[in-house]
């Protein structure tokens, strides 16, 4: 049973069809690309699949229970967590705790432990610390644990965007342009700390990107989306050379 199943999924906006009959299935484990012109609708597939927008119809599983319906925070706990193609960081908060505060949704002490900083609370905090540094780490961000957010430079922004992700625990990673405003530098190491992270943490990635450098370097199926609706998917080289897909990106 694949880890993501979405049938004819579709999203109305007054009169416009934002989203029609989208079908996806993600197996545990992949590395999957959504990609297609600028308006194509990927960004909306994602709002879908968090909860931030309900669909007019269709269906969303994963690991065969239903999300439609839930709220963000649940369909979180369910194992599902994002980035977003604006960075979206506690700017004033430091590095450390942006990627604690996502711990906190794993956190088992009780609301009087935490009051009087009890064992119970001391020994998860403690735990978190560690947790938290051991997933900065990855991103090469430990240096800067104590840096506030808003004074990292934009590629390492985008990079604790991803480890905060990451520290929610996720079965599925959505990421939304992570490599975008990175230069070609940034993104060959992006690309090295993506298939790191699938690796290792054993979670399957779900990514919208218009690099299609990192696209083909990194993805193992394309799902390509214009006007709302599947134009093609499969293997890379082969959606990548799809004359209906070059017209979709060059419009010629």
């Amino acid at each position: 049973m694949a880890l993501l199943e979405v049938k004819n999924l579709g999203i109305s906006f007054g009169g416009l069809r934002a989203v029609d009959g989208v079908n996806l299935e993600i197996k545990e484990g992949q590395l999957y690309g959504l990609i297609g012109p600028n308006g194509a609708g990927k960004t909306t597939i994602f709002n879908l699949l968090t909860g931030v927008y309900r669909p007019t119809d269709g269906t969303i599983l994963l690991d065969g229970v239903p999300l439609v319906g839930r709220k963000p925070e649940q369909i979180c706990q369910a194992g599902v967590a994002r980035t977003f193609q604006n960075i979206r960081l506690f700017k004033k908060m430091t590095v450390l705790d942006n990627v604690k505060l996502a711990l906190h949704n794993q956190v088992r002490y009780s609301l009087v432990k935490s009051l009087l900083h009890l064992f119970g609370y001391k020994k998860a905090e403690e735990d978190m610390n560690a947790r938290a540094m051991e997933i900065l780490k990855v991103f090469e961000l430990d240096g800067q644990a104590d840096y506030l957010a808003s004074n990292l430079p934009y590629g390492k922004q985008r990079k604790l965007e991803i480890a905060r992700a990451l520290a929610t625990n996720p079965k599925l990673l959505l990421l939304d342009e992570p490599a975008a405003g990175m230069n070609p530098n940034e993104t060959e190491e992006l690309m090295k700390t993506i298939r790191f992270v699938r690796d290792h943490y054993k979670i399957t990635i779900l990514l919208i990107e218009h690099d299609m450098k990192l696209v083909s370097g990194i993805c193992e199926e394309l799902f390509v989306l214009n006007f709302g609706t599947e134009l093609a998917h499969g293997e890379p080289s082969a959606v990548l050379n799809n004359p209906e897909v070059v017209k979709a990106y060059l419009g010629n």
